[in-house]
């Protein structure tokens, strides 16, 4: 059984509460936007990490981290991107992709709107942890946390963190 911390546009901003959410965690996703290097560098002095670049991310990011991971967790076959739409509305660069060979865990971010969705047409379970920086047109910071155990997806909560 593995505890996932999943967060996604922090752009450039980490407080001690993400930190704390991080530590309970058995591993750390970052769905992109990033911002800095010095967030990755502080979520990986806690737990193992696992993130994809986002649109405002440098070179830098891009060299460390990919557009895309595809990966499996204790049996879901998991696939992270930044900019990867949900159920009925996937963006034109991976729709053609998810449709031929869909995970069964889709996790994007992007949009700041927390959303989770079944995409019965696939078998999927959509994820998008909103956002839990600062920065952009959100009221709300948020994050999800789960736990993904012998091939199913469960234990699913939403993290509220202070306002903006």
């Amino acid at each position: 059984m593995k505890k996932i911390l999943l967060l996604s546009d922090t752009h450039s901003h980490i407080d001690e509460r993400i930190l704390h959410y991080a530590a309970e965690a058995d591993e750390i996703w970052h769905a992109g936007d990033i911002g800095i290097t010095d967030i990755t560098d502080e979520l990986k002095k806690v737990k193992p990490l696992r993130a994809v670049y986002g649109n405002i991310d440098d070179a830098e990011i891009r060299k460390e981290f990919p557009l895309h991971q595809r990966f499996n967790c204790e049996g879901v076959d998991v696939w992270i991107t930044h900019i990867g739409g949900y159920p009925g509305k996937y963006s034109p660069a991976i729709r053609e992709e998810i449709k031929r060979n869909p995970p069964k865990l889709f996790i994007s971010g992007h949009s700041h709107i927390l959303k989770v969705m079944n995409d019965k047409s696939l078998g999927l379970l959509h994820m998008n942890p909103g956002a839990a920086g600062k920065h952009g047109f959100h009221k709300k910071r948020t994050m999800l946390r789960f736990k993904i155990d012998a091939g199913e997806i469960k234990d699913l909560e939403v993290i509220e963190l202070k306002s903006k």
